[in-house]
């Protein structure tokens, strides 16, 4: 989920810095909204613009890196609508620079590009995009439109969305004799794992992540198919419950038997073993489509993605993993403009199109997530081509199907990343086999609620 390319992300686009997120959280907390251009601290929500003829400038910060480049290039067929408002398209490294700025009130932009679970630390600081998001919230896909909402509010206008999905070489399992379409549960995929193991000795054919914010990244995209997340619509832990002992026990099962290959995402030593074949299942985010089309080499072409497979019978075969939204800061110079720039990428035809066809960055259109916006991720409408190096599957369908079984979320808490130092480190300590699951959801949960939650 760096954060300057797709690929790295969470979203490939941005690892969270738990520092830094964990010290705003804390910072945020104590401090009252500000009062910004066309607004006060009585007055949050942002008005629906009513100039017919809007001029003006604005100032968009995105981070360094593919998306910076997609969006930028998308400014041309802005202006064809709105001819009257310059865009000023800034690089920046946001999360070293947006608290600071919105704690001072100097130089903020009208527009932020920023992590979903960032977006409840920054609330009060950012217009409450409720009206004007209005008209399109019906046909958002419900887990944005829950990740953005706090305590009634909604504070982002959402991008993409992430489903979670199987990625899997047809080529090796299908010399192993194993059928990948009757993954389609969980026990299922650890008895593929045994049979793929048999096939090739020394293998570890499932991806357990060793990187402790991506491993709670993922044990989100575990939950949200479960319909749960770490905080309830009240902001209170629930990591104490059936759903989480039950994702742990199968993550704690797969490292006991010898089933995993502990990886950091896409690091050499994740890499090394996707291309020689021993690491065949990975259950991750869209933007895993990545890896064959840009790193794997010996395995490129042999790559597919399916839905996940379900904790039980009937269950969803997908869940959100990662994303990002749109945020627009009070103390922005010119608030409506930067709305209209957003409603126009996403919510507009020829906007979104702009952003997920064809471009220089990726030829065959931007094929690392799928558009929140439901009228946008039409599965017969595909806004990106199929992917050459996946043997020409049309992800497109796929991830648009899977994106539909995502069940709604909650808002994601201000102090999510800063949760990471425990239970993303319990989670490894558990596979390194010095905590059982239970422990991790005991002292994560005491972690948590009183180094985080108790200290807002």
């Amino acid at each position: 989920m760096n954060l300057t390319s797709r690929q790295g992300r969470p979203g490939p686009r941005r690892l969270i810095a738990v520092g830094t997120a964990s010290a705003l959280a804390l910072v945020l907390a104590g401090c009252g909204p500000s009062i910004g251009a066309g607004g006060t601290a009585s007055k949050s929500v942002l008005a629906v613009p009513t100039d017919k003829s809007p001029r003006g400038t604005i100032t968009i910060w995105d981070r360094p890196g593919d998306l910076y480049k997609v969006f930028d290039a998308t400014i041309k067929e802005f202006n064809k609508k709105y001819p009257n408002i310059k865009v000023k398209h800034q690089a920046v490294n946001i999360d070293a620079k947006l608290q600071n700025t919105l704690i001072t009130g100097t130089g903020v932009p009208d527009g932020v590009f920023l992590d979903d679970a960032k977006v409840g630390g920054y609330s009060k600081y950012l217009w409450n995009l409720r009206d004007v998001l209005k008209p399109y919230k019906a046909d958002i896909a419900p887990q944005k439109i829950d990740v953005n909402t706090v305590k009634g509010g909604i504070y982002g206008v959402p991008f993409d969305l992430d489903p979670g999905l199987l990625f899997y070489n047809q080529t090796a399992l299908k010399n192993a004799g194993i059928n990948a379409s009757a993954i389609t549960s969980y026990d299922k995929l650890i008895a593929a794992a045994k049979k793929y193991q048999q096939f090739k000795p020394g293998s570890k054919p499932i991806h357990l992540e060793q990187s402790p914010f991506l491993g709670q990244l993922q044990l989100e995209m575990y939950a949200s198919q479960l319909g749960t997340s770490l905080a309830d619509n009240n902001g209170k832990l629930q990591l104490n419950s059936p759903e989480y002992t039950r994702i742990l026990t199968w993550l704690d099962s797969v490292q006991k038997q010898g089933l995993g290959t502990r990886a950091e995402y896409l690091s050499p030593s994740d890499v090394g073993a996707l291309d020689a074949r021993n690491e065949v299942f990975v259950p991750w985010a869209i933007w895993f489509t990545f890896a064959p089309q840009q790193q794997l080499k010996a395995t490129q072409g042999e790559w597919r993605a399916m839905p996940l497979p379900a904790w039980q019978a009937g269950g969803a075969r997908s869940g959100a993993m990662g994303g990002s939204s749109f945020v627009l800061p009070k103390n922005g110079k010119n608030s409506q403009l930067a709305w209209l720039f957003y409603e126009f990428l996403m919510y507009n035809k020829a906007g979104y199109s702009a952003v997920y066809g064809p471009n220089e960055v990726y030829p065959g259109g931007l094929n690392t997530s799928i558009p929140a916006y439901q009228p946008a991720a039409n599965p017969k409408r595909p806004l990106f081509q199929p992917i050459e190096s996946m043997g020409g599957q049309d992800v497109w369908a796929t991830a648009t199907a899977a994106g539909k079984q995502i069940p709604g979320g909650a808002p994601i808490p201000s102090w999510w990343a800063g949760a990471v130092p425990y239970l993303g480190n319990n989670i490894q300590k558990m596979l390194d086999g010095q905590l059982t699951p239970r422990q991790v959801i005991d002292q994560s949960s005491k972690d948590i609620q009183s180094n985080l939650i108790a200290r807002q």
